[in-house]
C-alpha cells in the first residue's frame, strides 16, 4: 500500500478570511464571529497597539488601508476566501481621508484581487447616495458603486445604528447623552432611528461569508422597529439604570451647528469627536433601513431594540464610561487652560517670580533662566495636549514637570508649603487630573 493510501482522505483546510479594520467596533465583532464559525482570520489595520488590545494572539497585518497599492493587496490577499471590509471613517481630518479609504481603497482592492475567487463583503451604511449631502455618505456610495461594477463575488450590507457592548462614535455619544444627570438634553428628538445589535451584524457577515447569502446581494440589515432619537436616548438612560430625568430640554439647532463646527476644528487636531457636523447631519436625516431585501436573501431576522438591550445588561463599567465620555474633553480643556495661563502669567510677571528665588540666595541669572524656561515649558505642554497625537505624552510631561517643581520647591523654598494660598498644595490635583486623562486616552 502506498504512503498516500495509508494517509487516508485529505483534510480540508478551514476557509481563510481577512477583516479590514479588524480592531474597530464592527470589525472586531466580525473577526471574533468568523473565528467562532471556524474561519482562519487575519485582521488588517494601521495601529499595531489597537490590534494587540483587541486580539493579542491574533494574526494581524499592520497596513494603512487607505494608501495600499493594488500590487500589495494582490500579495497580501493571495489565497484568501473571504474579505470583509469593516474599515471606514466619519469625516476628513488629521488622521482620515474619506475619499482614500471609502473609494480609493475599494478600487485598489478590486484591482488587487483580480480574477481571484474571493467573496468580498462590504459593510456600508444605510442612506448612502452618490449625491449625498455629506462626504461620508457620498464616498461610501462611490465605493459601493465601484464594487457593484466589478466582477468580484460581492455582498454589500448596509446597517443602521449599531448597538453593542462596546461603544464608539455615535453610540458613545448616545450613552453620554443618556447619562446626563437630572436634566435630559434632547438632540434632534424627532429624528427616526432604527438599530441593529452588533452581534446580529456580525452574524450577518458570517452568513454571507459561508455562502448562505446569494452573491451580489445589496441589503439593509436592521431591526424592523423605528424609534425617535428622544425615545432611543430614554431607553438607553433606563438601560444604564439611572433615575428618570426631572426635566428635559431640546438643544436648539443653532447650538448644535456651532458644536459641530467646533468639533470639526478639533478633528484637524486629531480628535474624532462624535459631535462633528457629519454625524449631526446624518442623524438629522434619520437612520432608517428596509430589511426586506435581507430577509428575501435568506438573512436572519435582527433583534428589536428591547431584545438587544435585554441581552446585554448594563454594568458599572457602562455607567462609568457614559459619565466619563463627556468629562474627558472637559478635563483636557481644563489642563490646557491651566498650563497655558500659567505659562503666560509666568512670562508676563517674571519679576515677582525671580524675586522669590533670589530672596532665597539663588543667582539672579539662574533665577531668570528658570522662570523663563518654566513659562515656555508650561505653554508648550498646554498647547501639546490639544493635539491628539501628543496628548498622552503631554500628560506625562505635566506630571513630570509638576513633580520636579514640587521637589525643587521643597529643597529651595520649603516654607511655601505652608503658604496660606497653598501654591504647592494646589499642584497636587493637577497631577491627579493629568494622570486620569492619561489613563483615559485610549479610543479603541
Amino acid at each position: 500500500m502506498s504512503n498516500d493510501a495509508r494517509a487516508g482522505p485529505s483534510v480540508k483546510s478551514p476557509p481563510r478570511a481577512v477583516v479590514l479594520g479588524g480592531y474597530g467596533l464592527i470589525g472586531a465583532a466580525c473577526l471574533r464571529a468568523l473565528q467562532s464559525a471556524g474561519f482562519t482570520v487575519t485582521g488588517v489595520g494601521r495601529d499595531a497597539d489597537a490590534a494587540r488590545r483587541v486580539d493579542p494572539d491574533g494574526d494581524w497585518l499592520i497596513r494603512d488601508i487607505a494608501r495600499m497599492p493594488a500590487a500589495d493587496w494582490a500579495r497580501d490577499l493571495a489565497g484568501i476566501d473571504v474579505v470583509v471590509n469593516a474599515s471606514g471613517a466619519l469625516q476628513d481630518g488629521a488622521r482620515d481621508d474619506l475619499a482614500a479609504i471609502h473609494e480609493g481603497a475599494i478600487k485598489a482592492l478590486i484591482e488587487g484581487l483580480g480574477d481571484q475567487q474571493t467573496r468580498f463583503i462590504q459593510i456600508s451604511a444605510v442612506g448612502v447616495a452618490l449625491d449625498a449631502a455629506t462626504a461620508f455618505m457620498s464616498t461610501k456610495a462611490h465605493g459601493d458603486a465601484a464594487l457593484k461594477n466589478s466582477t468580484l463575488d460581492w455582498i454589500i450590507l448596509r446597517p443602521t445604528l449599531v448597538l453593542g457592548r462596546t461603544a464608539y462614535g455615535g453610540t458613545a455619544l448616545l450613552r453620554a447623552a443618556a447619562a446626563m444627570p437630572l436634566i435630559g438634553f434632547q438632540v434632534l428628538p424627532e429624528t427616526p432611528v432604527q438599530t441593529i445589535a452588533l452581534d446580529d451584524l456580525a452574524a450577518a457577515v458570517v452568513q454571507a461569508a459561508r455562502g448562505d447569502i446569494p452573491t451580489r446581494t445589496l441589503a439593509d440589515v436592521t431591526s424592523a422597529d423605528v424609534h425617535t432619537f428622544a425615545s432611543l436616548t430614554n431607553n438607553i438612560h433606563g438601560w444604564l439604570g439611572f433615575a428618570p430625568w426631572r426635566f428635559t430640554i431640546t438643544v436648539p439647532r443653532p447650538l448644535l451647528t456651532l458644536t459641530g463646527k467646533i468639533a470639526d476644528g478639533l478633528g484637524w487636531l486629531g480628535w474624532r469627536s462624535p459631535f462633528r457636523s457629519t454625524a449631526l447631519t446624518v442623524l438629522a436625516d434619520g437612520i432608517k433601513g428596509d430589511p426586506a431585501a435581507w430577509h428575501a436573501a435568506g438573512g436572519a431576522t435582527c433583534q428589536s431594540l428591547d431584545q438587544t438591550l435585554r441581552d446585554m445588561p448594563a454594568t458599572l463599567q457602562d455607567r462609568w464610561f457614559s459619565r466619563l465620555f463627556l468629562l474627558l474633553p472637559v478635563a483636557i480643556a481644563t489642563l490646557s487652560l491651566f498650563w497655558i495661563l500659567s505659562g503666560l502669567i509666568g512670562l508676563a510677571r517674571t519679576g515677582p517670580a525671580i524675586e522669590v528665588l533670589t530672596s532665597r540666595g539663588i543667582d539672579a541669572g539662574i533665577a531668570s533662566f528658570a522662570v523663563i524656561v518654566g513659562g515656555v515649558i508650561d505653554l508648550a505642554l498646554g498647547t501639546a495636549i490639544l493635539f491628539r497625537r501628543h496628548a498622552h505624552r503631554a500628560c506625562g510631561g505635566m506630571i513630570a514637570v509638576s513633580l520636579g517643581f514640587l521637589a525643587a520647591g521643597t529643597v529651595l523654598t520649603p516654607d511655601i508649603w505652608v503658604d496660606p494660598l497653598g501654591p504647592f498644595v494646589k499642584v497636587l490635583p493637577g497631577i491627579v487630573l493629568a494622570g486620569i486623562v492619561m489613563a483615559l486616552m485610549d479610543d479603541r
